[in-house]
């Protein structure tokens, strides 16, 4: 089956069949590899991409789901106010250990100062609990979204 779908702001032609989740037409067919494939089951975040603005899991959505849909990677995700404010804390903050869930992390704290702006603590806990993280860097992920916030603030 061929689909046009829009990554990034452009228009890719792929060939994939009904039901093969778009997690894999993300890094199979179009070779960005910065979405990562973690449990499979849409429940650790890893895979976490925007369609038409809200974050999703890509190893759960399928790709005859998403046709006309704009989809953003973490590739693009800094052209964002909200993308670049995060990848700037996760720097300044060296929020990374390991870096596997980083980018499912970042897509889901894009989507949580979309919605809020300005999270307490506690919403950031809440919003991000869908996320998981190994290396239990989540005093520091909660850290660079607060920090990230700032930034918008600035």
């Amino acid at each position: 089956m061929s689909l046009t779908l829009k990554l990034n702001g452009v228009d890719h032609t792929v060939d994939a069949e009904p039901g093969t989740p778009l997690l894999w037409v993300i890094r199979d067919e179009l070779k960005l590899t910065g979405t990562k494939f973690g449990c499979g089951v849409a429940s650790c975040g890893a895979c976490t991409v925007h369609v038409d603005g809200l974050p999703m899991r890509s190893c759960q959505t399928y790709i005859e789901d998403v046709e006309g849909a704009e989809i953003t990677t973490i590739e693009a995700v800094g052209d964002t106010k909200e993308g670049a404010a995060l990848q700037q804390a996760w720097q300044e903050l060296d929020v990374v250990q390991c870096g596997y869930c980083q980018s499912g992390q970042i897509m889901s704290a894009v989507g949580l100062l979309q919605e809020n702006a300005k999270p307490t603590a506690d919403e950031v806990d809440e919003y991000m609990s869908g996320n998981a993280c190994r290396c239990a860097t989540y005093q520091r992920i909660r850290a660079g979204i607060l920090r990230a916030s700032e930034i918008l603030e600035a």
